[in-house]
């Protein structure tokens, strides 16, 4: 999969972004820092900054996606790229052209950074490895590998909430096995120093030796959550289960689902997440998720300021030049 040396440059400054493995603390500081920059810009009458005047962005997106397409497509308007959004269901890849010709044609038409999400892990990382020198890869989502823009966004979101990570206790909960979103918020926040890191789940759904990830393993939610600062609830990827893993979503619910009544275990002030989309009733409560605890929304708003960040860095321009 993706290593430092294909996402950093020369001098360490990021050129892809493709997964959270690896980078250095600093690097990920750095996201936040500029995305804390990017914030106030969505509250403006005009809502653009210059900084991607010129450049063309493309998303490529070979799987579904509302909230992810969106806000990069929002996040890259907002630095007034040009955006050319890829119909895949029309595209040439379904007439049976290669994923290099399609990628050389696209380079032709002098696009600057590819977004990228695809079914296959690894995906983002193969075409970062293919295409010019010029062109930067943002990876929007590779199968069960990584997403790594939605755990810094979730990561910028738990640091404006709880304004440091290094006294907080975090529970992820739900389809860990499936879950690029739960491996990057791993990674993120292992980095940015959460010492009391949690995964909670039935043993169907949790990675076996996921412990030398740094976390501790709950099979029973009370327990998992209890004094939690913040619970991230994670979606039941039932389109990626090869087996019937779980005996009904009533009876995950039943087990696994966030009530009210069980977020009372977690620590007063607790926050929930969850990346989306939600599954009322299978996943989590609509009191929960509706509840004033909840900062799901918020989530989707400081995703676009995220994006900005990693999407400017990554065209080497400087955000505090133009965002102030």
């Amino acid at each position: 999969m993706a290593t430092p040396d294909i996402q950093l440059d020369a001098h360490g400054r990021l050129r892809h972004f493709l997964a959270i493995e690896g980078l250095p603390r600093a690097l990920l500081i750095q996201i936040l820092d500029q995305a804390e920059r990017f914030a106030p810009v969505g509250d403006r009458a005009v809502k653009k900054v210059p900084l991607l005047r010129g450049k063309t962005v493309a998303n490529l997106f070979f799987e579904p996606s509302t909230r992810t397409r969106t806000t990069f497509d929002l996040a890259a308007k907002r630095l007034s790229a040009d955006v050319l959004n890829l119909n895949i269901e029309a595209s040439s890849t379904k007439k049976g052209e290669s994923l290099a010709d399609t990628l050389r044609n696209l380079e032709a038409m002098q696009c600057d950074m590819f977004v990228v999400r695809h079914q296959v892990s690894g995906a983002a990382d193969y075409i970062a490895r293919q295409v010019a020198p010029h062109i930067s890869v943002i990876n929007g989502g590779d199968g069960r590998h990584e997403h790594p823009t939605q755990a810094m966004l979730d990561a910028f979101t738990i640091r404006r909430l709880k304004k440091s990570f290094d006294a907080l206790r975090i529970a992820i909960v739900g389809d860990v096995a499936h879950s690029r979103v739960a491996r990057s918020n791993i990674q993120a926040l292992r980095t940015l120093g959460v010492p009391d890191l949690r995964v909670v789940g039935p043993k169907t759904l949790i990675p076996p030796g996921i412990e030398a990830m740094g976390v501790t393993v709950h099979d029973d939610l009370d327990e998992g959550i209890s004094g939690a600062d913040v619970v991230i609830m994670l979606r039941l990827q039932q389109e990626r289960m090869q087996s019937a893993l779980l005996p009904s979503a009533h009876e995950y619910f039943r087990e696994y689902g966030l009530t009210a009544e069980r977020l009372r275990g977690a620590a007063k002030d607790a926050i929930v997440m969850h990346p989306g989309p939600i599954n009322r009733g299978v996943e989590i409560d609509s009191e929960v998720a509706d509840g004033t605890q909840s900062v799901i929304l918020q989530q989707v708003t400081y995703g676009i300021a995220v994006r900005m960040a990693v999407m400017s860095m990554a065209m080497g321009t400087q955000a505090q030049t133009g965002a102030a």
